[in-house]
This record gives C-alpha cells, sequence and structure tokens, in this order.
C-alpha cells in the first residue's frame, strides 16, 4: 500500500541529455557533507502537479548495497521521499528548495504506515515518524546498535534492541501517537 501523490518520478540511471532548467541537489549545505556527492546519487526526475518538473540529485549517505535506496510517497500528497543508500530526504514537490533531511544516519528501512497516516524510518538506534505535517517525533535510544521491527499494532510498533549492558536484545513497545516508548536499553 501506499500514499496519494501529486506527483510522479523517474529514476534515472545517469543524467539527462538535455537537463531541466530546475534543478536541485540535496542535502542542501550542510557541514561535514561537502563529499557526499562524491560517494554517488540518486538521479530522480520530478513531475510535480504544478511548476514544472524538475531534476532531484540526492547524494548518497553510504555506497553498501544493504542500504535502503527508493523512492515513497508521503502522507502530505505533495511530498516525495527519496532515500540514498540510507539518507533520507522530503522534497516539497510544490518548492522543491524546501527539502528536509531525516535525522538518522543511516536510516535502515522504511515502513510506510498508511493506516497510521506515518512514513516510519528505522535506524540503528531510534525511530522517526513523519507524518501529513512533517516530523511527528523522534524516539530516545531504543538500542545500542541495530532495531529489528517484529510487529506494527495498531498504535504500536513491537521490536528489540540490542543492549550493551547485559549483551542481549531486549524489547520494545513504542506508542505510534506519541514516541514514547516501553523497554529497549538504558
Amino acid at each position: 500500500m501506499a500514499f496519494a501523490q501529486s506527483w510522479t518520478v523517474e529514476v534515472l540511471a545517469q543524467p539527462p541529455m538535455i537537463a531541466p532548467a530546475r534543478q536541485f541537489t540535496y542535502p542542501l549545505q550542510i557541514a561535514g557533507e561537502e563529499d557526499a556527492l562524491a560517494r554517488g546519487a540518486l538521479l530522480l526526475s520530478v513531475r510535480p502537479k504544478s511548476g514544472g518538473s524538475f531534476l532531484a540529485t540526492c547524494a548518497l549517505g553510504f555506497t553498501s548495497a544493504s542500504m535502503p535506496t527508493g523512492v515513497f510517497a508521503c502522507p502530505n500528497p505533495d511530498e516525495m521521499c527519496a532515500v540514498a543508500g540510507g539518507y533520507a530526504y522530503i522534497v516539497d514537490t510544490l518548492a522543491p528548495a524546501r527539502c528536509v533531511q531525516i535525522g538518522l544516519k543511516p536510516v535502515v528501512s522504511v515502513l510506510v504506515l498508511e493506516e497510521q497516516g506515518l512514513l516510519l524510518f528505522v535506524g540503528f538506534h531510534s525511530l522517526v515518524a513523519w507524518g501529513i505535517d512533517g516530523q511527528v517525533w523522534q524516539t530516545a535510544k531504543l538500542s545500542w546498535e541495530g532495531v529489528r521491527i517484529t510487529e506494527i499494532l495498531e498504535d504500536t510498533v513491537v521490536g528489540f534492541g540490542w543492549d550493551l549492558m547485559t549483551d542481549r536484545e531486549m524489547e520494545f513497545r513504542v506508542s505510534l501517537k506519541t514516541g514514547t516508548h516501553t523497554g529497549g536499553v538504558r
């Protein structure tokens, strides 16, 4: 299942021979990410419902094939989520200069929770939920290294995170409404 979207996108294998007039590179100027494009990029030809097509160049976070890369519809039909090598970018397709990079580096998986109206980003230590009006919440640390989601209930995420002190996985439960959790690491 997926959210409704007001845009279309084509993933490009290489830059177009004739580039559109509007071109945007993500991440925007962020200290420490000056060499992000040297790792490679996800190239997208985006056609929003208005304003004309544009080329989105989304820098790869990591070059490992285990890191996710893809395009997702967001709860807001005018937003697009591009994930490139574990870096997740939320792009306003009507105003593509507006882009938010999800703070998890890397995002190791993206779950579409259509019934709850959320995109759920899973990192190594915590989760981030994105809703129709932007970031809804980010959990506190759930794991020292590696979050494993096992079940999505109506309003709860159930999973496990590794605890450094006990050297074992600890179950956690996260409220999809608030991002508060029980269990997990200390």
